[in-house]
């Protein structure tokens, strides 16, 4: 056990105990060394039979707990800030679910604070950098046989959402995947973007704006677009088309079992993003894993996590204005040029 990389689980939640399981069962060269969240029940009920694993209702707290090496940060957005800079002061590497922080101020300072200690010690969860199909879709564009990317098209729906979910979080919560992804993809910054509302879905809560169609422009002169729509009732469903000078290529649709029988055919859905993308969070962990013990850190990094964070208030900016919004990031550190 000793030779594992002992890693600090903040949260216990949905995603927090799918990282518990991931690091204890799925990949190697780690375990779970502590457990925090403020319930303490729930953080009792995901360390149980987790040995030598200790349990903690204070995040900060967890990271003192003996034998821990790293963080991984799977809380709600409003405590990562804090957990990262307390990361920061102790030296210990961290794997911070998206958001980075829930502004770009906090973002900033998170920056800002890493900047000065002159190293990443920070990992991103953009995920889908690990999926396979977004890793295909990005050595054919960087190879270059299709030509110049002229546009993405980009499809993000969800069967249901939460009850506390907003028309601002279609922006800033689901399409932050596709802010990252068409950064990644494209090798460019987005500079603005616009937020179209078409009529609301009745199956979407009173209120809440849903679907929505983002267009955001790049640095180059690319446009991306992005169908968000939270409460589409049948399945979750994530996929991009580039659209390129000699060429176009598309990845997410469904490759799953299809069931034939009784005179017609019927294909499984994926209900959540943690079925569609188990093997991209897999990856993601081993990655960071396996860099933690070399002592180097690498995917998406603080910038990364900054960059997503001003985009996406920029498109709420363009959401609640009805007007096309620009995007203005702070200058890039040295340390991410």
């Amino acid at each position: 056990m000793g030779d594992l990389l002992g890693v600090a689980v903040l949260g216990a939640g949905h995603m927090g105990a799918d990282h518990i399981r991931r690091l204890q069962h799925v990949v190697s060269g780690a375990r779970v060394a502590a457990v925090a969240d403020p319930d303490a029940a729930r953080a009792e009920e995901e360390a149980a039979g987790l040995d030598g694993a200790s349990v903690h209702t204070d995040a900060v707290a967890a990271l003192d707990a003996p034998g821990v090496q790293a963080v991984l940060i799977a809380s709600p957005g409003p405590a990562h800030e804090e957990a990262l800079l307390a990361a920061f002061a102790r030296g210990l590497p961290v794997l911070c679910e998206k958001p980075m922080a829930p502004d770009s101020t906090g973002a900033l300072r998170v920056m800002e604070a890493e900047a000065r200690l002159g190293r990443r010690l920070a990992q991103i969860g953009f995920m889908r950098r690990y999926d396979s199909e977004y890793r295909r879709l990005k050595a054919l564009l960087d190879g270059g046989t299709l030509g110049r990317p002229l546009m993405l098209h980009c499809t993000h729906r969800n069967v249901s959402s939460p009850p506390d979910f907003t028309s601002a979080m279609l922006v800033n919560s689901s399409v932050s995947h596709e802010i990252d992804a068409a950064r990644w993809l494209l090798g460019q910054e987005l500079t603005a973007v616009t937020v179209l509302r078409p009529a609301s879905s009745p199956s979407a809560p009173k209120g809440l704006v849903d679907p929505q169609f983002v267009l955001f422009e790049t640095e180059q002169g690319a446009l991306v677009d992005v169908e968000v729509f939270v409460n589409c009732g049948f399945g979750y469903q994530v996929r991009c088309e580039a659209v390129c000078e000699a060429g176009s290529a598309r990845i997410g649709d469904e490759h799953t079992m299809v069931v034939t029988a009784h005179g017609s055919a019927r294909e499984e859905v994926a209900q959540d993003y943690l079925v569609r993308f188990a093997d991209a969070y897999d990856r993601e962990v081993q990655a960071w894993v396996d860099a933690t013990r070399r002592g180097t850190v690498t995917g998406p990094g603080v910038w990364d996590g900054y960059a997503a964070s001003v985009i996406a208030e920029a498109g709420v900016r363009a959401l609640e204005s009805g007007r096309r919004a620009v995007v203005e990031l702070a200058p890039r550190p040295d340390l991410y040029a």
